[in-house]
């Protein structure tokens, strides 16, 4: 199963970063890549930081069961388990790209408080605003079940957070000041990460 799960991380990466990237640069010009913002102690890079050391950690998971570092919790290595993380895994890996592809040329990694993009309502887009960290929770959740050890429940914790954070400080303060009410009815009629909850109260 370890050997399952780190292939799926390298098909994952290579799709949600790689493809979509190239995909980007290919009909923009830009990458749509902006790195680590915020100075460093901020909210914004503690997101950034925190997202990253969360990839890091999943992806160490299969590593070191390879490596027989880690042994497998019990009570979740089971057939079951490995067969619900197989599908989760393929099924969310399929979102998430199908989510940033539905961006379009909107599509970014961070945020650049000083662009304005067009702002993306439809598709996957009118059931939550953020289909594509909505997605990466069960792509998560799934590799976790493949090799379920304390490092990947660790770094399923860690990627939560890593979400969290930066959707409700960093993307939809930008996403408020930059769209303003148009944004404000959108958040307040179409939930966070799943539909109808995480609705943002309008003002008034």
């Amino acid at each position: 199963m370890a050997t399952l799960a780190l292939a799926l991380y390298g098909v994952y990466l290579v799709l949600a970063f790689g493809l979509r990237t190239l995909i980007q640069l290919r009909r923009t010009g830009s990458t749509g890549f902006h790195g680590l913002g915020g100075r460093p102690g901020s909210a914004e890079w503690i997101a950034g930081v925190g997202f990253t050391v969360a990839l890091l950690v999943g992806v160490a998971a299969p590593v070191l069961a390879l490596l027989d570092v880690v042994e497998p919790i019990a009570a979740l290595d089971t057939t079951a388990a490995h067969v619900a993380g197989l599908v989760l895994a393929v099924g969310g890996i399929g979102l998430t790209f199908y989510a940033q592809v539905a961006m379009g040329a909107s599509w970014r990694i961070g945020v650049d408080h000083e662009e304005r993009t067009q702002l993306v309502t439809t598709g996957p887009f009118a059931l939550v605003r953020n289909p594509i960290f909505a997605a990466m929770l069960p792509t998560a959740l799934g590799l976790t079940l493949l090799v379920p050890s304390w490092v990947a429940l660790a770094g399923l914790a860690g990627l939560v957070v890593a979400l969290e954070l930066p959707v409700r400080v960093v993307e939809e303060p930008y996403l408020l000041r930059a769209h303003g009410p148009t944004y404000a009815t959108y958040a307040a009629r179409v939930g966070r990460f799943l539909p109808g909850i995480g609705r943002l109260r309008r003002a008034g």
